[in-house]
């Protein structure tokens, strides 16, 4: 029998490529990325392919757009605005940000875009799921992480598209950045070819949120990342 059809968000980060790697364990898989002015985009895009095809997906869109970089307002995508380092306080898993300050690598309402693509895909491809792999402990950051954005996504998504059958999940919305390692060594995600950094495309930097977030779970997970690091700089 052919197995329902889904199309996962792939940016070729962590969470993204488990989130990959259990869409393909239960769907006919399609994956989507986007390119939008990101510092890293050439390095997202390849791992994004190279995920895409370890985990077996059916087929990579690859789409592109200037409007993030164009509007900027995010480090991600304004080379004015520079990429924080990760002090302790925000970079630990086991605290919890208050939400009063969104960081400057939020990229505005991005995950709406992203979204929006996928649900128009999905209805051409008669998929009735769109996976995307937001996580709950990005919330208090990121105002498009919350379990409530995607409820009320979902709400649109029931009004305005024509069978309105199309749901868009986020299996690791409430895991912790150790426990979606642990999932993914457990389902053989290829972990190994995704990035996390938000500035290095060569070796992950290491200090910045994104980087210090993923060692730590990493090391919690008792797992070794297997992307390469930046040497730390020592100082005289």
């Amino acid at each position: 029998m052919s197995r329902p059809k889904a199309v996962v968000c792939l940016s070729g980060g962590m969470d993204s490529t488990v989130c990959a790697a259990l869409a393909a364990r239960d769907y006919e898989s399609y994956g989507l990325h986007f390119s939008y002015g990101q510092r890293t985009e050439a390095r997202e895009l390849a791992s994004a392919r190279a995920v895409a095809a370890a985990v077996g997906l059916h087929d990579l869109l690859e789409l592109k757009t200037d409007l993030f970089r164009r509007i900027g307002g995010s480090a991600l995508t304004d080379s004015s605005i520079a990429v924080p380092e990760a002090g302790d306080e925000n970079a630990d898993e086991t605290s919890h940000r208050t939400g009063s300050e969104v960081p400057v690598t939020y990229v505005p309402f991005r995950n709406a875009h992203f979204l929006s693509a996928a649900v128009s895909w999905a209805e051409v491809l008669g998929a009735t799921t769109v996976f995307i792999g937001a996580v709950e402990q990005d919330s208090s950051g990121y105002p498009d992480c919350r379990p409530a954005y995607y409820e009320a996504f979902n709400q649109l998504i029931r009004t305005g598209t024509k069978e309105g059958e199309i749901a868009v999940v986020t299996p690791l919305i409430r895991l912790r950045k150790s426990e979606i390692v642990r999932l993914g060594v457990e389902l053989g995600a290829p972990l190994h070819v995704s990035w996390s950094c938000y500035s290095g495309e060569t070796e992950a930097c290491g200090v910045c949120e994104s980087c210090v977030l993923r060692l730590r779970a990493f090391a919690e997970a008792g797992a070794v990342d297997p992307i390469p690091y930046a040497e730390p700089k020592r100082s005289n």
